[in-house]
Order: C-alpha cells, then structure tokens, then sequence
C-alpha cells in the first residue's frame, strides 16, 4: 500500500495580478501626478479663500534625549515631526485613477508651513529631514519628518545632582500669522511611545500647550504650540563618584583631633583633607554653569571646607597648648573647674594611674620631708659641747650646716620640677580633653551635614 503512485493533490487556486493591471496602476499614477501638478505652484498657500486661515496640526515624537550641555544650556534630542494640512488644490477622484486613494511624492512638490523651532540653539539652523509626504484624494497632507534638534532650555542646578529640568520646545510659523495659519496641537502631549530611555536623565511628561502670542513687532498674533519635557536627574552615578567620597572625606577631619600631639601629622591631616576636597569642587564647578546660583553639592563642598579650615585652626591652638612649656602660667581655675572636671568626665578622658591618686599620698610624702630635717634639727636641742659620734659638736654643726644646705637645694630643685611637671601635664591635659571634645562637636557637624544634603535631595 505504502509503495504505490502519491495520490495527486488538490490545487489550490491562487490570486494572480496580471502585468497589465499593474502597468496600469503605474499609468494611473504617472497620469495623477501630471494632472495634479500641471498647474500647481508650491509658493503660494493652498487655500480657495485667502481670507480664511489654513488649519495646521502639529504632533511630536520624542525619540531620544541625544545629550544635555549643562554648561552651555543646550538640549540635543532627536524628534519625529509629524504635520497635517489640507491642500485645496491636490484632490482628485480616485475613481477616475484607477481606485488610487493615496501618492507617496517629495515634499518639494507641495507647499509645506514654514514651522520652525522658535528657540532653536545649532549654529547651522539645520531643518527637517526632506523626506516624503502622504497624499491622499481628498487633499489632506501628512509630512513625517525625523530632525535632531538643539533647543536653548534655562537650566537650574540649585539642586545638582538631584535636580530636575523643564526644557521647553516652540513650534510655530516663522511669516505666517494666525490669520493665514492656524497652528494647533494635534494631542495634548508629546508622544513617547517609541522614546529611547536615557542614563542620565528619566522623562517624567512631555505636556503641550498652544500659545497666542502678540510680538511686539507686529500687530498680529502669532500662534505656537508649546511642549514642555519634564526632566529629573539619575543621581546614582555623581551620588557614587562625587557625594559618598566628599562624605567619607569629611569624616576623616574630625579624626585629625583624635591624632596624638607629638605625632607631628595633626596639621597635615587637614591640610590633605582640604585640598582633596578642592579637587572635587573643582570637578563640580567645571561641568555647572558659571551662575549666581551654586549647586547643592557645591554648598555641601563649601561648608565641609570651611568646617575643615576651622577644625585645622583649632587644631594649631590645641598644639600650642600642648606644648606649653615650664615658663607657662598655671591653669586658670575657671579652666581647671570647666575642662579638667566637667568636660574630662563629658568626653571620658582620664590619664593612665589618675585614679590612684589620693590627698593621703602627698600628705605623707610632706611628712617624709619633715622627718628628714627632723635628725638634723635634733642636734641643736641637745647639750652643747657633746659629741656626736666622737665629733666636738661646734666642729660637726659646721658639716651638718653645709649638708643641710645642699639637701635644701636639692629639694627645692625637685620640688620645682615636680611643679613644672604638674603644670606641663596640667595643660597637656587640657589640651586632650580640648581635642576629645571638639572630635565630637565636628563628628555631629558633618553627620548633620550630610542629613541636610538628603533631605534637601529628598
């Protein structure tokens, strides 16, 4: 059974357009467009009466935002201009034509409006693309066109970089009034179906709105149609390249007052500090425009410097304090109650051994001082004309006399320099509890510097 002959298979019967049919749509359309432009003139406005105003739709498609110059106000974006009009003059019977209902031509055959963007920023002023328009029998006319454009937009950057723009685009007829055009908008906002989405900037609405406007060069109004793009910033590459390492930066000037006095590297801390942080204003200031109005970043910039040209200041008083050497001036009482006492324990700042301190010790250590002239004062109590020792007492006082003398200076010498070094480290104390105290004054100023900086983000 599986060996036999195929069974033929039905035909199916398929639609064929003989050539002369399509000979003779070409026929029809050569003849249309000789017919339609025999007598036609693209110059003059395509109206029966000219008093009466041309209806010109206007319809923009935003495609992709090619680039936005900060610096230099200008927004480059790629459009698609799509406009609508009737021409009284390009209608025929489609009968009479073979059924054609609608031509592809140039749009240099027909008349075209002269709407042009008002605020147009290229330096070459370059239009639309020439391509086709669409023809249709009943005299409408539809012109696609794509075009790049560079519009001016005032840029506000009080919020960088978490600021968002509105640019603006006019449309509107360069000679024409709104008498002989009437230019309208064909939907209430711009259409961004086939919009390309951009890493820098979101789109959040493109709005329309139709404006009469009287110039004050002529007494006519000029009608336009407005679209107005609504922009906000993507802030997570300046938050990741310009914000976070600002904020990290600042975090390490306080640290400068937890560095020891004798390190030798308090200053250059915040010195390094300082001119790090200038390296990136200076990034800031070259992409904004030179305005009145400086950026949020920058403000951020400009207070996180001052606060490190302050924290460096005192840091320089805080050393000389430290340094202060055995001809320094005794702790003034008003200091020794407020930072030795109440601000030591504020910041917890307690030297190595202070709490085994009592006024036990020092008493005793005065009593031991007494004790010792004790046994050389003894002998002028006793008996004159005794020995001591087998010494004749007039002959030994001498001796005493001179050796008493000696253990005096000595112990003036050591009581003096215990004295220096108690008001040496009187002050180096004040010096730590200075730089204890102003690390967390400054943490709490850069922690609530930044909470200000998002909140204003926010």
């Amino acid at each position: 059974l599986g060996r036999g002959p195929a069974a033929p298979r039905p035909l199916q019967p398929r639609l064929r357009v003989s050539p002369g049919c399509r000979g003779a749509q070409g026929r029809f359309a050569y003849k249309l467009l000789h017919d339609l432009f025999a007598n036609y003139s693209s110059a003059l406005r395509p109206v029966e009466d000219t008093d009466r105003a041309l209806n010109v739709t206007l319809q923009v498609t935003l495609s992709q935002i090619i680039d936005m110059d900060e610096r230099n106000q200008v927004l480059t974006s790629y459009l698609w201009v799509r406009q609508t009009w009737l021409d009284a003059h390009l209608t025929w019977d489609k009968d009479g034509y073979g059924g054609i209902d609608s031509i592809r031509i140039p749009s240099s055959y027909v008349w075209r409006p002269d709407i042009i963007l008002y605020n147009n920023a290229d330096e070459h002023f370059g239009g639309s693309m020439e391509t086709n328009v669409v023809l249709r029998s009943d005299g409408h006319i539809m012109w696609d066109s794509p075009a790049i454009t560079k519009s001016s937009c005032k840029v506000d950057v009080s919020y960088f970089p978490f600021d968002g723009q509105q640019c603006r685009l006019t449309f509107g007829s360069w000679t024409y009034n709104g008498n002989q055009i009437d230019l309208r908008n064909q939907l209430d906002t711009g259409d961004l179906t086939d919009f390309v989405e951009n890493v820098e900037w979101e789109v959040l609405g493109m709005p329309a709105t139709r404006n009469v406007i009287t110039y004050g060069c002529c007494s006519e109004p000029y009608p336009d149609v407005t679209y107005t793009l609504l922009l906000r910033r993507r802030a997570s590459f300046y938050i990741f390249n310009l914000l976070l390492p600002c904020i990290m930066v600042s975090f390490l000037a306080p640290l400068g007052f937890y560095l020891p006095a004798d390190s030798g590297e308090k200053v250059s801390l915040g010195v390094t500090v300082l001119l790090a942080l200038t390296v990136f204003q200076l990034l800031v200031a070259e992409s904004m425009p030179p305005s009145e109005s400086v950026p949020l970043i920058g403000k951020y910039y400009i207070a996180t410097m001052t606060m490190i040209t302050a924290s460096t200041a005192l840091t320089i008083f805080i050393m000389n304090v430290h340094h202060c050497g055995p001809g320094a001036r005794p702790v003034p009482p008003w200091a020794r109650w407020l930072i030795l006492h109440h601000m030591a324990r504020l910041c917890c700042v307690y030297e190595v051994g202070e709490s085994c301190k009592s006024p036990q010790r020092a008493l005793g250590g005065r009593a031991g001082v007494g004790d010792a002239r004790g046994p050389a004062e003894s002998p002028r109590e006793g008996q004159v004309g005794t020995e001591v020792g087998g010494c004749p007492w007039d002959h030994c006082l001498c001796h005493h006399d001179a050796l008493l003398r000696n253990v005096g200076y000595i112990a003036g010498c050591f009581r003096r320099h215990r004295a220096n070094q108690r008001r040496t480290g009187e002050w180096k104390k004040v010096a730590k509890v200075m730089d204890r105290f102003f690390m967390w004054v400054f943490f709490l100023m850069v922690f609530l510097m930044s909470v200000l900086v998002l909140g204003n983000a926010a």
